[in-house]
């Protein structure tokens, strides 16, 4: 493949960590990137050089993008921690060598050379090449919802309860875990914001679905956790929701924390639950999962390449935006419920 001297990309005008954190909604794009040409980079030995087909947008790099994530911002790099592509140059190592010319799902983790551009370059063992069955708007998303819910749905079976609870029920992400909950006969109790999630989310393997907002959420929290006793709660929001949850739980329960889509302070309401009915507060990153776990990986890339192959899991679109009109739609299109946005170069 003949690669250009130069390409296109959504740049990061940020260096390091924001010192005035927002919420984790995105308002728009422009304070944080510009669209810019710059030069094609060059792989390092383990590494390989991408030409991007599909890219996703998760609230990770909403996170990373405002300097709030637990990686810094390179002033001037791409964004973009996950997507899609064939790989167009590789670095001297054979197992980087024997990646040239394949389409592969991708991380672009510590490279900083994100997938938000026409290239990407990213470490060769956090590539997968892919089965020709698993289409791109799933193999752009093949990582980090995935294998979280792989990885996540894991600790619940390790716990040995059935019933077990997750807050922002009608992300991509908690989709995944109700579809293997529901084969596994496990039973789900999810948190939404619009009634009109409910159906959907009973569809796919949800056994109770909760509306925050409405008056009765506690009476009703507390009627689900005493029938079901759940003592393994995923959240990927924090905040009083998940105060209100923590604190309706039994003993022995595990609050597992894997995201922070509200700002508003995170309280526990009585401390003494920690000490006299033993409940954990732990957290979750699935770089680190990845690196402690790789006997897992094989497995778990592959269960996920099947699953999207035969239609047990799919990817809802929202929107796929060119790369050239992301600083202006994107984040029009993030603030539509229910499913994934990608920007495509």
């Amino acid at each position: 493949m003949t690669l250009p001297s130069e390409m296109k990309a959504l740049l990061l005008t940020g260096d390091g960590y924001t010192k005035t954190p927002s919420g984790s909604a995105l308002e728009t794009m422009d304070p944080y990137l510009e669209q810019g040409t710059i030069a094609v980079p060059t792989p390092g030995p383990s590494q390989v050089l991408i030409k991007v087909s599909l890219a996703s947008i998760n609230p990770s790099d909403v996170a990373f993008i405002k300097g709030q994530y637990g990686q810094p911002r390179v002033k001037g790099r791409p964004a973009g921690f996950e997507g899609v592509g064939i790989v167009a140059a590789t670095g001297g190592e054979p197992y980087a060598t024997g990646l040239a010319g394949k389409r592969v799902a991708f991380a672009t983790g510590l490279s900083n050379w994100g997938a938000w551009a026409d290239y990407a370059v990213a470490e060769a063992a956090s590539c997968i090449p892919l089965l020709d069955t698993v289409r791109d708007v799933d193999a752009a998303a093949m990582i980090v919802n995935p294998l979280t819910a792989l990885a996540m749905f894991d600790i619940v079976k390790q716990d040995g309860e059935k019933a077990f609870i997750m807050t922002a029920g009608a992300s991509q992400l908690c989709k995944l875990v109700a579809g293997l909950a529901k084969e596994e006969g496990y039973r789900p109790i999810v948190t939404v914001r619009r009634d009109e999630q409910t159906a959907l989310l009973k569809e796919v393997g949800a056994a109770h679905v909760l509306n925050e907002k409405a008056p009765d959420f506690e009476a009703r929290l507390r009627e689900v956790i005493k029938a079901e006793q759940p003592r393994i709660f995923l959240d990927a929001v924090t905040g009083p929701l998940a105060s209100a949850i923590f604190n309706a739980m039994p003993k022995r329960s595990r609050w597992i924390v894997y995201g922070r889509l509200d700002a508003e302070p995170t309280v526990i309401r009585e401390p003494g639950q920690l000490i006299f009915q033993h409940k954990h507060i732990e957290g979750f990153w699935l770089a680190e999962w990845m690196r402690e776990h790789r006997d897992r990986m094989g497995p778990a890339v592959m269960e996920a390449q099947k699953r999207f192959s035969d239609g047990r899991w799919s990817t809802d679109v929202t929107a796929v935006v060119p790369l050239e009109e992301a600083i202006g739609r994107a984040a029009g299109e993030l603030a539509k419920p229910n499913g994934k946005v990608f920007i495509k170069p």
